[in-house]
């Protein structure tokens, strides 16, 4: 395995590794599955059980019935994947993304066309800088 400290040290980033893509190989095959309708109506008929038939890890389950889509990114989610969750309850990417960051969908569309999040403050996780 190889060591990522150092980008995962980036705050507020989550890089999408070869390690996280095997991690979330069938959480990703999931999201995916989600682009039928049918499929889409199964899930959303009883999200447990149809979560089930995926060999998913318990927490990426937990995750995906929470909508947490930052722990979903860190479980080897891949944002264009998980596109087809939060599509899927009718939420848009600006709507998810910014549940990510803690801000609301104003507020984080301000900030994205004021240029993004400000570096400064941003660097490092471990240095709190």
């Amino acid at each position: 395995m190889i060591d990522y400290s150092d980008i995962d040290d980036i705050p507020g980033t989550t890089i999408f590794t070869a390690d996280r893509a095997r991690r979330g190989y069938h959480l990703n095959n999931f999201c995916m599955s989600l682009m039928k309708a049918e499929n889409r109506d199964r899930f959303h008929a009883d999200e447990r059980a149809y979560l089930d038939e995926w060999k998913m890890t318990e927490e990426q389950k937990q995750a995906v019935l929470d909508r947490d889509y930052g722990k979903l990114l860190d479980l080897g989610g891949n944002i264009y994947f998980l596109a087809k969750l939060f599509a899927s309850d009718g939420l848009s990417y600006v709507q998810a993304v910014s549940t990510m960051t803690g801000m609301s969908v104003e507020e984080y569309q301000a900030m994205m066309l004021a240029g993004g999040r400000s570096i400064e403050g941003w660097r490092s996780k471990s240095k709190g800088n």
